[in-house]
Order: structure tokens, then C-alpha cells, then sequence
């Protein structure tokens, strides 16, 4: 096929090696079933996202090499780019759908062979799973062949999105057969849209509550100030502090909750409610910003910004100018100098359900094939205009159809 390329398999197997030693080692992986390992003919396989490492539990599952569909903005910031096209991944762009990403899957299967999609397109910051675009089901019914699902429990506590490292503990990975060809020809839209969602939305410290797997330095909560930014007692914004790694305080009223190694949390202040969970209490503070917009009690939020660009040589994200980004509930305003020109760019949010971050460092939007990496000056911010994108969506969905359309 024109837009088909096989994977390199020497560079192929080199990954499923290298990847098998973390999948072991760190992710300390137990396989439940594997469906896909001597599976025939064209497939799809869709895997949840808890992890930036997610991957490296599924790429050894299947004999044949598989083509990975990953983030364009992953692809175009690594060094190792040129590895990455030995192994025939395809780049796409986050909650994007265009004609040539969907082309190149396509080719892939008329081409007899393999390919993985993450749906969701992120991984989880909070423990729930990020939303799965639309068009997602669609797809599933123009390739018209069998879909798997990749469930991984465990590698959000392995790996969280809000801090730094690894802390090993149990993953498990089940693969198994969602849709066969014939089901998908005879299900509609909303019906493929159910069956995939109940398989692919999770909460991992629901799962967790099940599992009871203790991870090193599972305690640690360094980092997760900047995603739990408000304090669920007195409502104060960035108020919340880690104190000796494993207690997360307001240091406006004293609340406090510590962590153990099961990711769980629990109450040490005399005062305020217990909130064993993270998804819990970030599902609290995104529920609360959603009432005030939706009130009219908050419309925009601005701040200082250093602007981040991929250097096409480099391959990495360089400084590229500085402004101010302001987020409403119809669009980014970017102003500032960007390559020594004075800029004024703006950005439609209508099209983002999310968007790619770090907690307490930045955020990517997306215009078209250029990405802007915003490096806030008060990194706290970050969480915040994240919730932001995901209410003003949600808000503009439920308005235009008259239903509620789930973000978490």
C-alpha cells in the first residue's frame, strides 16, 4: 500500500527487548490473557492510558510487529525520531482527526497488518481516564476489522503524571477481542460508543481499592499540589502544600491528608471530610470550577507565559518567545513577541475536550500542525486552565445537544 510502511523488524525486536526489561522490572507486568498473540489478518487494538510508558507493557504482546499511533507533539520532540520512523509509528495529532492520519491507519490495515490506537490520547493526571473523541467509533466500523482491548491497571501508580520517576509496583495487562468484524457491521454508532466506552473509562483508585498492590514511595505525594490545587475543606485556590513528602496541607486552614502505599489518602487534620481518593478530590475542585463558568462567576483566565516551540533540528522544545495566554469560553488569546515579532494569536478551543500538560509546568495548544508550548511563569496555573478547557467543552456539548457529555 502507497502510505504503508513495515516496520524495521531488527529495530522492532530491539524495542520489544528493551521495553520487556521495564515491563518486567519496574512495571513488574502479569499478563492475564493475551489475545493477540498469535492473532492473523488486520486487527485494531485500543489501550487505556494511565502511563507515559504505557506501551511498553503492550509492544511484546503480539508476535507480528504492530504500528503505534502515537501524539505528533511525542513524536516530533524526541531525538530519536529517526528510530521511531524505523518502527513505522504513525504521528497524529491529539483530538484532531484529519484525512491523512486516517489514511496511514487505513493502509496499515488494508495492508494485512496491525494497528494500536490510544483513544483517550493522554494519560490520566488524576487517576480518571481522559475523554475518547467521537470519532473514535466511526473509525472502528470504516476499518471493519476485529478490535481488541488493552486494559492496563496500575501503571498510573507506577508512573504518576504529577511527579518524577518510577515506583515499581504489580501492573496488569489484559487483552482480549471487544468487536469482531461481523459486530461492528451489525451495531450503530452508540452502541460501538457504549461497549467501548464501559471497556476503556476508569478510575484507578477504584480499581486499586480491588487490587491492593503497594508501590515504592507510593506514599509520596511531592507533586500532587498541582493537580489537587484546592483545598476541599475552606475552597482556598493554591493553597495546598506538601509537607515531609507524604502529607498534602491548605495553608490556609490547616487541612491535611497523608498518603500510604497503596496511593490512598487519608484525613490527619481534626477538621474537614475524608477523601480517600485523588480522582475524587480533583473530580470536586473540576465539578466546582464548572458550576462558577457555568454561572458566570469566572469567564477568562490569563497568565505570564514563556512560548516553547519544537526545534526541527534540535528535536526538542526551545524557548521561542514570551507573552500572555488567556483562555475564554471561545478562545486562546496569545499575545507576546514569538521569534522577535510582536503576535496576537487566536486559537478556537471548540474542537478540545483537553489538552496535553504537565502539572504545574505547561500546557500544548494546538493550531493545526503547530503547537505552542505555553511554560506558565506560576506553574500552578496549569491545573487550573486544564479544568478550564474540559467545563467550557462539556458546557458548549450539553448546550448544543441537550445531554450530558462525560469528561472524566
Amino acid at each position: 500500500m502507497k502510505n504503508y510502511q513495515r516496520p524495521n523488524l531488527f529495530y522492532y525486536r530491539l524495542a520489544q527487548a528493551a521495553s520487556h526489561i521495564v515491563a518486567t522490572c519496574i512495571f513488574k507486568r502479569k499478563i492475564l490473557r493475551n489475545e493477540i498473540k498469535d492473532a492473523k489478518g488486520p486487527f485494531v487494538v485500543i489501550a487505556n492510558h494511565q502511563a507515559a510508558y504505557d506501551f511498553v507493557n503492550l509492544i511484546g504482546t503480539c508476535k507480528r510487529p504492530m504500528s503505534f499511533v502515537i501524539s505528533n507533539s511525542f513524536y516530533q520532540s524526541l531525538p530519536i525520531k529517526g528510530v521511531l520512523d524505523k518502527m513505522a509509528v504513525i504521528p497524529k495529532q491529539q483530538f484532531q482527526t484529519n484525512v491523512a492520519d486516517l489514511k496511514k491507519i487505513r493502509a496499515v490495515i488494508q495492508a494485512g497488518e496491525p494497528v494500536v490506537i490510544y483513544p483517550a490520547g493522554l494519560m490520566c493526571e488524576d487517576g480518571l481516564s481522559t475523554p475518547i473523541p467521537a470519532a473514535t467509533y466511526k473509525l472502528f466500523k470504516w476499518l471493519g476489522v476485529d478490535v481488541y482491548m488493552a486494559k492496563t491497571c496500575g501503571t498510573y501508580f507506577a508512573m504518576p503524571k504529577w511527579t518524577s520517576g518510577f515506583r515499581p509496583g504489580r501492573t496488569t495487562l489484559d487483552v482480549y477481542k471487544l468487536f469482531s468484524k461481523e459486530e461492528l457491521e451489525s451495531m450503530d454508532t452508540e452502541q460501538i460508543r457504549e461497549k467501548t466506552e464501559q471497556a476503556l473509562l476508569f478510575d484507578a483508585y477504584r480499581e486499586q481499592e480491588q487490587l491492593l498492590v503497594k508501590y515504592k514511595k507510593g506514599n509520596n505525594l511531592q507533586g500532587l499540589q498541582n493537580v489537587l490545587y484546592s483545598c476541599p475543606h475552606c475552597g482556598s485556590e493554591f493553597s495546598m502544600a506538601v509537607k515531609e513528602e507524604s502529607t498534602l496541607c491548605c495553608q490556609s486552614c490547616g487541612y491535611s491528608q497523608t498518603g500510604d502505599e497503596h496511593g490512598f489518602l487519608h484525613k490527619t487534620s481534626d477538621h474537614g471530610q475524608e477523601i480517600r481518593y485523588v480522582s475524587d478530590w480533583s473530580r470536586k475542585i473540576y465539578l466546582a470550577l464548572k458550576e462558577k463558568l457555568a454561572k458566570g462567576e469566572e469567564t477568562i483566565l490569563s497568565a505570564k507565559t514563556a512560548i516553547h516551540m519544537v526545534d526541527p533540528i534540535k528535536k526538542k522544545y526551545m524557548p521561542a518567545g514570551y507573552g500572555t495566554v488567556t483562555l475564554s469560553s471561545e478562545k486562546f488569546l496569545i499575545e507576546g513577541t514569538l521569534h522577535g515579532e510582536d503576535i496576537s494569536l487566536s486559537i478556537p478551543v471548540e474542537g478540545f475536550p483537553t489538552l496535553p500538560f504537565s502539572p504545574g509546568k505547561y500546557m500544548e495548544i494546538q493550531d493545526g500542525q503547530t503547537i505552542y508550548r505555553c511554560v506558565l511563569e506560576d506553574g500552578k496555573l496549569a491545573m487550573k486552565f486544564i479544568n478550564m478547557v474540559k467545563a467550557f467543552y462539556e458546557l458548549k456539548a450539553r448546550q448544543e445537544t441537550g445531554r450530558k457529555v462525560s469528561v472524566s
